[in-house]
């Protein structure tokens, strides 16, 4: 084929003589001459625009029209050249003849092998349509075989079931009728119960032949065990009464042990499981009622009396001399007053109880908050221990509050005769700060049983802390100054009293934040400011008065630091009070020696003494005051440190206060030395003036000692 085409192509010229232009179709058509022809007439040219048209992108077309070649002769030569290739074509044909007959007869023979495999695979076609008939029937009777084989195992298995379930076996008998109370019982009373409900909650059971005739024996049987489990029970709730029984032991390693037995009982036997726990309940109530009356009446012979109703901050002490008035001396910390190590209390809140036989044996007494703390840590972990123990045993918590309504009642009869007569104040915040403590520790165990009882506790405690706080508020109002006051400067025994109160309180509250407490207090600063003012007023001298004041504002300074409360607002306050009375006492001193050298500079010093005043200053006016100052100004600093060491209980307030005098004197002094060299004439008076390095050297010389 490809020698055809090449030649067809050979028969429009050479390849590199054609060329494309562009032509007018037109043009060509218009210039087309035919030869007569005999057939002309025949020939239509309709439509021959429209082919051309078509044609005018073809290349061989559009060479021939370029070249202006007649269309038959064209013709002719393409009809040569195509019967000249036809007889090439015949020729190869011919040449490939023998090869041909050959191929020839390979189909015929294919043909005739592949007949043969249709037959055969049609044989084989009809043979597997046969054979999955076949398989189709098996397959149908295997699953018709398989569900009756499943239906049949569902039925055994419910079968095997029942009769599992409701058959009593001959060992089950045995056990329950003649055996001890037991693992094995307990296992074979869980069997029993599992045939029990089985037989009460099926429907199908309740109408087969077979309930009929193993019913009665399973009645027997649910009896038998209800029985022997109630004796048993009986008597393990008898050992808990015998004396020195270890309770918790005989809880956790017998009936605990057993505790099924009580689940049973409440399943199959519900009036005897009633009469079990009503049991429980009664000797537990009485058990725990007398171990606790009996460990209260062996605390209060421990109980050290720290506190009575006349043991308060304003009531006056006396000694017992017939002919003298005592006073409490200021290294005296009264437990009454001072938390002193009573605070330890609360650092040692979960330690064990106290062993009050021990503490018997080796003479100890103790406070009554330590007792208190001791009683209810007691409590709180025989009321943890049976308060998991109900609810695991008999699964009920609410047991617990019946059981424990006797010993409560015990506490109560106990707290309600010590609580009247508590007047320690100091104790009675330590109590309601330990109860706060064991809220806590309830709280982290997760044991709610104890909270309303705590609560209650709680509420009746702060009642009475208030009251005995206002004894003591009252007695600092209407304390009696002539029976209080003393001719002694020193702190004064009330308000060491009041220091320690405030200071305990105070440290008592530094974690809580009581806010009520806080107003409190400052209703007792209050009093205690006003009382100690009218004891100063006793006092003929003002600087007695002074120095009284600033002795007692010093003194409950040290003492609520050395509480650790620094910064609070009544230490805040008396500081304040202590600046200002320190402020007057150093003015009163230097009066009392340099009166007439503090007058001039007050009233003079500042005067111009350039100005037309009708009597400026001179230095006659001045040279007194300079020659008295130095003469004498030594002797009288030494004046004022003894005054101030015998004024002062506390040394270092003392020398603070003298410091604080000499550099006032040196300002005063200063003061008169500017003005006197202003004065006309008075670089006169420069031999007798004392030099500032001097009076420095001296001041030097007090800090030094201080």
């Amino acid at each position: 084929m490809a020698t055809v085409s090449n030649k067809l192509v050979e028969s429009y010229g050479d390849s590199h003589d054609i060329q494309k232009h562009e032509f007018d179709l037109g043009v060509f058509v218009g210039d087309l001459a035919f030869e007569d022809d005999s057939s002309s007439d025949d020939v239509s040219l309709e439509g021959l625009q429209q082919e051309l048209e078509e044609c005018k992108n073809d290349d061989v077309v559009a060479n021939i029209l370029a070249k202006g070649t007649k269309l038959r002769e064209y013709a002719k030569g393409v009809e040569n050249n195509i019967r000249q290739v036809e007889l090439d074509s015949i020729q190869d044909y011919i040449k490939e003849s023998d090869n041909l007959v050959s191929l020839h007869d390979q189909i015929r023979d294919c043909d005739s092998i592949l007949s043969q495999m249709e037959t055969l695979l049609g044989g084989f076609q009809a043979e597997i349509g046969s054979i999955s008939s076949e398989i189709k029937s098996l397959q149908e009777k295997s699953m018709d075989m398989g569900l009756k084989l499943k239906n049949r195992k569902g039925a055994e298995l419910k079968l095997a079931k029942f009769v599992e379930d409701i058959i009593v076996p001959p060992r089950m008998v045995d056990i329950i009728v003649d055996g001890e109370v037991n693992d094995e019982f307990m296992r074979t009373l869980e069997l029993l119960s599992k045939k029990l409900k089985f037989v009460e909650v099926d429907p199908m059971v309740k109408t087969s032949k077979a309930l009929k005739d193993v019913q009665p024996e399973l009645e027997r049987l649910r009896q038998k065990g209800v029985s022997k489990v109630f004796e048993f029970i009986v008597q393990k709730l008898y050992a808990l009464r015998k004396p020195k029984t270890n309770i918790q032991i005989l809880q956790q390693s017998v009936l605990l042990k057993y505790k099924y037995a009580v689940f049973f009982l409440k399943e199959h036997g519900k009036e005897v499981y009633l009469e079990v726990r009503a049991a429980y309940i009664d000797t537990m109530n009485k058990v725990l009622s007398a171990h606790f009356r009996a460990y209260i009446q062996a605390l209060e012979k421990l109980q050290l009396d720290i506190a009575t109703s006349s043991d308060l901050i304003g009531v006056e002490t006396r000694s017992t001399s017939l002919f003298s008035r005592g006073r409490e001396p200021l290294k005296n910390r009264s437990a009454v007053f001072a938390l002193g190590e009573r605070i330890n209390i609360l650092k040692e809140i979960d330690q064990p109880a106290l062993i009050p036989h021990i503490a018997e044996a080796s003479s100890l007494k103790y406070p009554y908050e330590v007792l208190f703390r001791s009683l209810h840590k007691l409590l709180m972990d025989t009321a943890t221990s049976e308060y998991l123990f109900c609810d695991d045993f008999f699964g009920e918590e609410s047991i617990f509050n019946e059981i424990f309504t006797g010993p409560f009642a015990v506490i109560d009869e106990h707290f309600n005769s010590i609580l009247p007569n508590c007047f320690d104040a100091i104790g009675l915040m330590l109590m309601i700060r330990i109860i706060h403590q064991h809220q806590l520790i309830m709280s982290r165990r997760r044991i709610p049983c104890l909270d309303s009882y705590l609560d209650k506790v709680n509420i009746a405690l702060w009642p009475r802390f208030k009251m005995v706080f206002d004894m003591h508020l009252n007695s600092l109002r209407n304390a009696n100054v002539k029976l209080l006051w003393e001719d002694d400067v020193h702190p004064h025994y009330v308000m060491r009293r009041y220091a320690e109160f405030t200071a305990s309180l105070v440290h008592l509250n530094v974690e809580y934040g009581d806010g009520q407490l806080e107003l409190n207090l400052e209703r007792l600063r209050m009093a205690v400011d006003d009382l100690l003012i009218k004891l100063a007023k006793t006092f003929t001298k003002p600087k007695l008065q002074t120095v009284f004041l600033i002795n007692n504002y010093d003194m409950t300074i040290a003492v609520l630091k050395e509480a650790g409360t620094e910064g609070g607002k009544t230490q805040l306050h008396f500081e304040e009070l202590l600046k200002s009375n320190t402020a007057i006492f150093v003015e009163e001193l230097l009066l009392e020696h340099f009166s007439d050298l503090i007058k001039f500079v007050k009233t003079r010093a500042s005067e111009d003494t350039n100005s037309s005043s009708d009597k400026p200053i001179a230095a006659a006016d001045v040279e007194p005051l300079v020659k008295d100052f130095a003469s004498r100004w030594k002797a009288a600093i030494e004046l004022m440190h003894k005054d101030v060491i015998t004024s002062f209980s506390n040394f270092l307030c003392g020398m603070e206060i003298l410091r604080a005098a000499l550099t006032q004197l040196l300002l005063y002094y200063t003061r008169l030395t500017d003005c006197i060299k202003r004065i006309v004439g008075g670089s006169m008076l420069n031999k007798d003036l004392v030099s500032i390095s001097s009076i420095m050297y001296e001041i030097r010389k007090y800090s030094r000692t201080f």
